[in-house]
Protein backbone atom coordinates (compact mmCIF):
# COMPACT_ATOMS: atom_id res chain seq x y z
CA UNK A 1 0.00 0.00 0.00
CA UNK A 2 1.50 3.28 -0.99
CA UNK A 3 1.98 6.51 1.44
CA UNK A 4 -0.84 8.31 -0.41
CA UNK A 5 -3.30 5.67 0.14
CA UNK A 6 -2.12 5.24 3.80
CA UNK A 7 -2.49 8.77 4.13
CA UNK A 8 -6.10 9.00 2.18
CA UNK A 9 -7.30 5.67 4.53
CA UNK A 10 -7.84 8.46 7.31
CA UNK A 11 -11.08 10.08 6.78
CA UNK A 12 -10.42 13.09 8.40
CA UNK A 13 -6.57 13.39 6.81
CA UNK A 14 -8.44 13.10 3.59
CA UNK A 15 -11.23 15.52 4.78
CA UNK A 16 -8.19 18.22 5.77
CA UNK A 17 -6.03 17.36 2.40
CA UNK A 18 -9.44 18.39 0.62
CA UNK A 19 -10.26 21.38 2.15
CA UNK A 20 -6.34 22.95 2.39
CA UNK A 21 -5.92 21.77 -1.67
CA UNK A 22 -9.45 23.73 -2.25
CA UNK A 23 -7.93 27.05 -0.30
CA UNK A 24 -4.84 26.40 -1.75
CA UNK A 25 -6.16 26.28 -5.78
CA UNK A 26 -8.36 29.70 -4.75
CA UNK A 27 -5.05 31.48 -3.68
CA UNK A 28 -3.22 30.09 -6.75
CA UNK A 29 -5.78 31.11 -9.41
CA UNK A 30 -6.56 35.34 -7.71
CA UNK A 31 -4.64 36.60 -10.13
CA UNK A 32 -7.13 35.68 -12.82
CA UNK A 33 -10.09 35.52 -10.37
CA UNK A 34 -12.84 38.52 -11.08
CA UNK A 35 -12.04 40.24 -8.07
CA UNK A 36 -12.06 43.57 -6.90
CA UNK A 37 -8.66 45.41 -6.17
CA UNK A 38 -8.14 45.01 -2.61
CA UNK A 39 -6.33 47.98 -1.39
CA UNK A 40 -9.52 50.24 -3.45
CA UNK A 41 -11.19 52.11 -0.31
CA UNK A 42 -14.89 53.20 -1.27
CA UNK A 43 -16.13 54.88 2.18
CA UNK A 44 -19.57 54.99 1.01
CA UNK A 45 -19.87 51.20 0.68
CA UNK A 46 -18.42 50.58 4.38
CA UNK A 47 -19.45 47.84 5.99
CA UNK A 48 -21.60 46.45 3.40
CA UNK A 49 -23.33 43.09 4.81
CA UNK A 50 -22.38 39.93 3.07
CA UNK A 51 -24.97 39.26 0.02
CA UNK A 52 -25.47 42.89 -0.56
CA UNK A 53 -25.08 44.45 -4.01
CA UNK A 54 -22.53 42.31 -5.07
CA UNK A 55 -20.18 42.11 -2.28
CA UNK A 56 -20.16 38.03 -1.52
CA UNK A 57 -18.37 38.78 1.72
CA UNK A 58 -19.54 42.20 2.51
CA UNK A 59 -17.03 45.28 2.97
CA UNK A 60 -14.97 46.42 5.89
CA UNK A 61 -14.61 49.71 7.59
CA UNK A 62 -12.71 51.13 4.38
CA UNK A 63 -15.22 49.68 1.70
CA UNK A 64 -13.10 47.49 0.63
CA UNK A 65 -14.29 43.75 -0.57
CA UNK A 66 -13.69 41.44 2.06
CA UNK A 67 -13.60 38.30 -0.62
CA UNK A 68 -10.72 39.84 -2.43
CA UNK A 69 -9.16 40.79 0.35
CA UNK A 70 -9.51 37.38 2.07
CA UNK A 71 -8.26 35.53 -1.06
CA UNK A 72 -5.09 37.81 -1.27
CA UNK A 73 -4.71 37.52 2.52
CA UNK A 74 -4.86 33.59 2.50
CA UNK A 75 -2.43 33.34 -0.46
CA UNK A 76 0.27 35.71 1.55
CA UNK A 77 -0.45 33.88 4.93
CA UNK A 78 -0.06 30.88 3.57
CA UNK A 79 2.76 31.61 1.97
CA UNK A 80 4.18 33.36 4.76
CA UNK A 81 3.25 30.37 7.38
CA UNK A 82 5.01 27.72 4.98
CA UNK A 83 8.02 29.62 4.47
CA UNK A 84 8.78 30.45 7.98
CA UNK A 85 8.03 26.34 8.45
CA UNK A 86 10.98 24.78 5.75
CA UNK A 87 13.23 27.92 7.17
CA UNK A 88 12.89 26.66 10.79
CA UNK A 89 13.12 22.89 9.59
CA UNK A 90 16.39 23.37 7.61
CA UNK A 91 18.01 25.34 9.96
CA UNK A 92 16.43 23.32 13.35
CA UNK A 93 16.94 19.75 11.39
CA UNK A 94 20.64 21.01 10.53
CA UNK A 95 21.84 21.76 13.94
CA UNK A 96 19.90 18.81 15.15
CA UNK A 97 21.83 16.31 12.80
CA UNK A 98 25.33 17.83 13.33
CA UNK A 99 25.27 17.98 17.15
CA UNK A 100 23.68 14.50 17.42
CA UNK A 101 26.19 13.13 14.57
CA UNK A 102 29.32 14.79 16.20
CA UNK A 103 28.36 14.28 19.78
CA UNK A 104 31.04 15.93 22.34
CA UNK A 105 31.30 19.42 22.69
CA UNK A 106 29.72 19.92 19.77
CA UNK A 107 26.54 18.79 20.84
CA UNK A 108 27.12 20.55 24.15
CA UNK A 109 27.65 23.91 22.64
CA UNK A 110 24.81 23.84 20.41
CA UNK A 111 22.64 22.10 22.60
CA UNK A 112 22.79 25.01 25.10
CA UNK A 113 22.36 27.29 22.47
CA UNK A 114 18.84 25.33 21.97
CA UNK A 115 17.72 25.55 25.32
CA UNK A 116 18.89 29.32 25.86
CA UNK A 117 16.16 29.71 23.25
CA UNK A 118 13.73 27.53 24.75
CA UNK A 119 14.26 29.41 28.02
CA UNK A 120 12.14 31.95 26.62
CA UNK A 121 8.18 32.10 26.29
CA UNK A 122 8.15 31.89 22.18
CA UNK A 123 5.58 34.07 21.72
CA UNK A 124 7.95 36.83 23.62
CA UNK A 125 10.97 35.67 21.70
CA UNK A 126 9.31 36.63 18.94
CA UNK A 127 7.56 39.72 19.97
CA UNK A 128 11.03 40.81 20.74
CA UNK A 129 12.72 40.07 17.70
CA UNK A 130 9.91 41.69 15.63
CA UNK A 131 10.73 44.76 18.36
CA UNK A 132 13.99 44.53 17.20
CA UNK A 133 13.70 44.13 13.35
CA UNK A 134 10.79 46.65 13.18
CA UNK A 135 7.08 45.32 12.39
CA UNK A 136 7.06 43.96 8.62
CA UNK A 137 5.50 40.76 7.35
CA UNK A 138 9.37 39.48 6.50
CA UNK A 139 10.42 39.87 9.81
CA UNK A 140 7.65 38.43 11.40
CA UNK A 141 8.64 35.24 8.81
CA UNK A 142 11.91 35.47 10.45
CA UNK A 143 10.66 35.71 14.08
CA UNK A 144 8.47 32.50 13.70
CA UNK A 145 10.76 30.56 12.42
CA UNK A 146 13.86 31.56 14.82
CA UNK A 147 11.34 30.43 17.74
CA UNK A 148 10.26 27.02 16.09
CA UNK A 149 14.03 26.08 15.51
CA UNK A 150 14.75 24.62 18.81
CA UNK A 151 11.56 22.11 18.15
CA UNK A 152 13.15 20.47 15.34
CA UNK A 153 16.93 20.83 16.42
CA UNK A 154 15.75 18.93 19.49
CA UNK A 155 13.79 16.62 17.90
CA UNK A 156 16.00 15.63 15.10
CA UNK A 157 18.94 15.56 17.19
CA UNK A 158 17.52 12.49 19.58
CA UNK A 159 16.90 10.73 16.75
CA UNK A 160 19.87 11.08 15.65
CA UNK A 161 21.85 9.86 18.27
CA UNK A 162 20.02 6.74 17.89
CA UNK A 163 21.28 6.12 14.29
CA UNK A 164 24.64 7.27 14.57
CA UNK A 165 26.34 4.37 16.21
CA UNK A 166 24.08 1.81 14.57
CA UNK A 167 26.19 -1.10 12.39
CA UNK A 168 25.29 0.73 8.93
CA UNK A 169 27.33 4.09 9.90
CA UNK A 170 29.83 1.99 11.31
CA UNK A 171 30.20 0.17 8.43
CA UNK A 172 30.27 3.47 6.47
CA UNK A 173 33.01 4.79 8.36
CA UNK A 174 35.46 1.61 8.11
CA UNK A 175 34.87 1.78 4.67
CA UNK A 176 36.43 5.25 4.52
CA UNK A 177 33.25 7.82 3.99
CA UNK A 178 34.02 11.06 5.08
CA UNK A 179 31.30 12.84 7.81
CA UNK A 180 29.77 14.77 5.57
CA UNK A 181 29.20 12.15 2.86
CA UNK A 182 27.95 10.07 5.91
CA UNK A 183 25.51 12.62 7.02
CA UNK A 184 24.07 12.85 3.74
CA UNK A 185 24.30 9.42 2.39
CA UNK A 186 23.47 7.36 5.87
CA UNK A 187 21.76 9.91 8.81
CA UNK A 188 19.99 12.30 6.55
CA UNK A 189 17.71 9.83 4.62
CA UNK A 190 16.57 7.71 8.06
CA UNK A 191 15.91 11.32 9.19
CA UNK A 192 13.73 12.60 6.76
CA UNK A 193 10.74 10.86 7.49
CA UNK A 194 10.99 12.58 11.04
CA UNK A 195 11.57 15.79 9.46
CA UNK A 196 8.61 15.53 7.13
CA UNK A 197 6.60 14.30 9.96
CA UNK A 198 7.62 17.36 12.47
CA UNK A 199 6.85 19.95 9.58
CA UNK A 200 3.62 18.51 8.12
CA UNK A 201 2.29 18.93 12.19
CA UNK A 202 4.16 22.49 12.54
CA UNK A 203 3.21 24.32 9.52
CA UNK A 204 -0.61 24.82 11.23
CA UNK A 205 0.83 26.91 14.12
CA UNK A 206 3.41 28.53 12.58
CA UNK A 207 0.88 29.97 10.14
CA UNK A 208 -1.55 30.49 13.25
CA UNK A 209 2.02 32.54 15.09
CA UNK A 210 2.40 34.58 11.94
CA UNK A 211 -1.76 36.13 12.36
CA UNK A 212 -0.90 36.44 15.58
CA UNK A 213 1.90 38.82 15.43
CA UNK A 214 -0.32 40.74 11.99
CA UNK A 215 -2.81 41.00 14.48
CA UNK A 216 -1.15 43.06 17.09
CA UNK A 217 0.06 45.18 14.43
CA UNK A 218 3.55 43.86 14.08
CA UNK A 219 3.35 41.97 10.49
CA UNK A 220 1.79 42.93 7.38
CA UNK A 221 1.03 46.84 7.40
CA UNK A 222 -1.48 48.58 5.90
CA UNK A 223 -2.47 48.64 2.83
CA UNK A 224 -1.29 45.22 2.72
CA UNK A 225 -3.57 42.31 4.18
CA UNK A 226 -3.10 38.99 5.51
CA UNK A 227 -5.01 37.37 7.82
CA UNK A 228 -3.86 38.21 10.66
CA UNK A 229 -4.35 41.28 9.90
CA UNK A 230 -7.72 41.51 8.77
CA UNK A 231 -8.58 40.06 12.16
CA UNK A 232 -7.47 42.71 13.98
CA UNK A 233 -8.96 45.32 11.64
CA UNK A 234 -12.12 43.80 12.35
CA UNK A 235 -12.17 43.39 16.45
CA UNK A 236 -13.26 46.76 16.58
CA UNK A 237 -16.12 46.18 14.42
CA UNK A 238 -17.28 42.78 16.46
CA UNK A 239 -20.37 44.50 17.74
CA UNK A 240 -21.42 46.56 14.82
CA UNK A 241 -20.23 44.27 11.81
CA UNK A 242 -19.32 40.92 13.32
CA UNK A 243 -18.57 39.59 9.62
CA UNK A 244 -15.82 41.76 9.20
CA UNK A 245 -13.77 39.78 11.51
CA UNK A 246 -15.90 36.32 11.39
CA UNK A 247 -14.58 36.21 7.72
CA UNK A 248 -11.14 35.86 8.46
CA UNK A 249 -11.55 33.86 11.59
CA UNK A 250 -13.06 31.17 9.96
CA UNK A 251 -10.85 31.22 7.03
CA UNK A 252 -7.69 30.93 10.43
CA UNK A 253 -9.81 28.17 11.81
CA UNK A 254 -10.27 26.23 8.51
CA UNK A 255 -6.55 26.64 7.32
CA UNK A 256 -5.13 25.39 10.82
CA UNK A 257 -7.70 22.52 10.71
CA UNK A 258 -7.26 20.88 7.54
CA UNK A 259 -3.43 21.43 7.95
CA UNK A 260 -3.40 19.84 11.38
CA UNK A 261 -5.56 16.88 9.91
CA UNK A 262 -3.43 16.48 6.94
CA UNK A 263 -0.11 16.34 9.48
CA UNK A 264 -1.53 13.81 11.41
CA UNK A 265 -2.42 11.43 8.61
CA UNK A 266 1.12 12.33 6.95
CA UNK A 267 2.08 10.95 10.71
CA UNK A 268 0.61 7.69 11.00
CA UNK A 269 1.33 7.08 7.00
CA UNK A 270 5.31 7.67 7.51
CA UNK A 271 5.38 6.09 11.53
CA UNK A 272 6.71 2.93 10.82
CA UNK A 273 5.10 1.42 14.05
CA UNK A 274 1.42 2.98 12.63
CA UNK A 275 2.16 1.28 9.31
CA UNK A 276 2.93 -2.02 10.95
CA UNK A 277 -0.08 -1.63 13.24
CA UNK A 278 2.03 -2.36 16.32
CA UNK A 279 0.18 0.72 17.59
CA UNK A 280 -3.39 -0.17 16.18
CA UNK A 281 -5.88 -1.18 19.41
CA UNK A 282 -5.12 -5.33 19.45
CA UNK A 283 -7.50 -8.05 19.22
CA UNK A 284 -8.56 -10.13 22.52
CA UNK A 285 -6.23 -13.03 21.04
CA UNK A 286 -3.97 -13.74 18.35
CA UNK A 287 -5.19 -14.01 15.02
CA UNK A 288 -5.36 -17.64 13.74
CA UNK A 289 -5.39 -18.17 9.96
CA UNK A 290 -4.65 -21.93 9.37
CA UNK A 291 -5.34 -23.94 5.79
CA UNK A 292 -5.68 -27.27 8.23
CA UNK A 293 -5.07 -28.96 11.41
CA UNK A 294 -2.65 -31.15 12.37
CA UNK A 295 -3.89 -34.36 12.82
CA UNK A 296 -3.56 -35.10 16.63
CA UNK A 297 -0.73 -37.90 18.25
CA UNK A 298 -1.13 -40.08 20.55
CA UNK A 299 0.99 -38.97 23.68
CA UNK A 300 0.78 -38.23 27.06
CA UNK A 301 2.03 -34.63 26.98
CA UNK A 302 0.56 -32.14 29.21
CA UNK A 303 1.66 -29.88 26.28
CA UNK A 304 1.77 -30.83 22.71
CA UNK A 305 2.99 -28.17 20.60
CA UNK A 306 2.87 -29.26 16.52
CA UNK A 307 4.16 -27.61 13.90
CA UNK A 308 3.14 -24.20 15.03
CA UNK A 309 3.94 -21.34 12.71
CA UNK A 310 3.55 -17.58 13.46
CA UNK A 311 4.12 -14.77 11.19
CA UNK A 312 3.75 -11.02 10.87
CA UNK A 313 1.79 -9.67 8.32
CA UNK A 314 2.45 -5.96 7.37
CA UNK A 315 0.66 -5.20 4.19
CA UNK A 316 1.62 -7.18 1.04
CA UNK A 317 4.58 -8.04 3.03
CA UNK A 318 5.61 -11.48 5.22
CA UNK A 319 8.42 -11.81 7.97
CA UNK A 320 7.99 -15.03 9.19
CA UNK A 321 8.64 -15.44 13.08
CA UNK A 322 8.22 -19.27 14.03
CA UNK A 323 8.48 -21.68 11.18
CA UNK A 324 7.69 -24.73 12.18
CA UNK A 325 8.40 -25.40 15.94
CA UNK A 326 7.58 -28.61 17.65
CA UNK A 327 8.29 -30.47 21.05
CA UNK A 328 6.24 -31.66 24.15
CA UNK A 329 6.64 -31.22 27.78
CA UNK A 330 5.22 -34.32 29.93
CA UNK A 331 3.80 -34.42 33.01
CA UNK A 332 6.57 -33.09 35.71
CA UNK A 333 8.48 -31.93 33.36
CA UNK A 334 10.52 -28.81 32.85
CA UNK A 335 11.32 -27.34 29.43
CA UNK A 336 13.61 -24.68 28.34
CA UNK A 337 13.81 -22.95 24.79
CA UNK A 338 17.52 -21.90 23.49
CA UNK A 339 18.12 -19.56 20.93
CA UNK A 340 19.91 -16.34 20.02
CA UNK A 341 18.80 -13.11 19.81
CA UNK A 342 15.60 -12.81 17.23
CA UNK A 343 15.10 -16.25 16.88
CA UNK A 344 11.82 -16.45 18.02
CA UNK A 345 11.88 -17.78 21.14
CA UNK A 346 9.11 -15.05 22.77
CA UNK A 347 7.05 -15.31 19.92
CA UNK A 348 6.78 -18.90 20.20
CA UNK A 349 5.65 -18.26 23.80
CA UNK A 350 3.26 -15.55 23.01
CA UNK A 351 1.75 -18.03 20.55
CA UNK A 352 1.00 -20.52 22.73
CA UNK A 353 -0.84 -18.48 24.83
CA UNK A 354 -2.70 -16.54 21.84
CA UNK A 355 -0.63 -13.41 23.13
CA UNK A 356 0.90 -12.06 19.87
CA UNK A 357 -0.59 -8.91 18.76
CA UNK A 358 -2.73 -8.93 16.18
CA UNK A 359 -2.40 -6.78 14.10
CA UNK A 360 -0.06 -7.99 13.19
CA UNK A 361 0.34 -11.31 14.34
CA UNK A 362 -1.09 -14.43 12.93
CA UNK A 363 -0.75 -17.88 13.35
CA UNK A 364 -0.91 -19.53 10.20
CA UNK A 365 -0.44 -23.18 10.81
CA UNK A 366 0.37 -26.17 13.42
CA UNK A 367 -1.45 -27.20 16.34
CA UNK A 368 -1.29 -26.27 20.37
CA UNK A 369 -2.69 -28.83 22.30
CA UNK A 370 -3.48 -28.88 26.24
CA UNK A 371 -4.38 -32.31 27.52
CA UNK A 372 -4.99 -33.69 24.21
CA UNK A 373 -7.16 -30.26 23.24
CA UNK A 374 -6.37 -27.72 20.28
CA UNK A 375 -6.36 -24.44 22.08
CA UNK A 376 -5.96 -22.46 18.53
CA UNK A 377 -9.29 -23.95 18.02
CA UNK A 378 -11.07 -21.93 20.95
CA UNK A 379 -12.36 -18.70 19.68
CA UNK A 380 -10.94 -15.12 21.23
CA UNK A 381 -13.76 -14.94 24.04
CA UNK A 382 -13.45 -18.46 25.41
CA UNK A 383 -9.49 -17.73 25.31
CA UNK A 384 -10.00 -14.81 27.56
CA UNK A 385 -12.09 -16.45 30.02
CA UNK A 386 -9.72 -19.35 30.13
CA UNK A 387 -6.67 -16.92 31.08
Amino acid sequence: MTTFRLIFRNRLAAFGSVILLAVILMTLLAPILPLADPDITEPANRLKRPLVDGAVLGTDHLGRDLLSRLIWGTRLSLAVGIAAAVLAAVIGSAIGIVAGFYGGRTDGLMMRGIDMLMAFPYILLALAIVAVLGPGLMNALYAVAVVNIPFFARNIRGVTVSIAHREFVDAARLSGMSKLRIIGSEILPNVLPVIVIALSTTIGWMILETAGLSFLGLGSQPPQADLGSMLGEGRKLLITAPHASMVPGVMIFAIVMSVNLLGDGIRDALDPRLRSGALARPAAATRVERAGVPRSRETDAVLDVHQLRTEFQVGSRVYKAVGGVSFAVMPGECLGIIGESGSGKSVTALSLLGLVASPPGVITGGAVRVQGEDTLAIDAEAQALAR
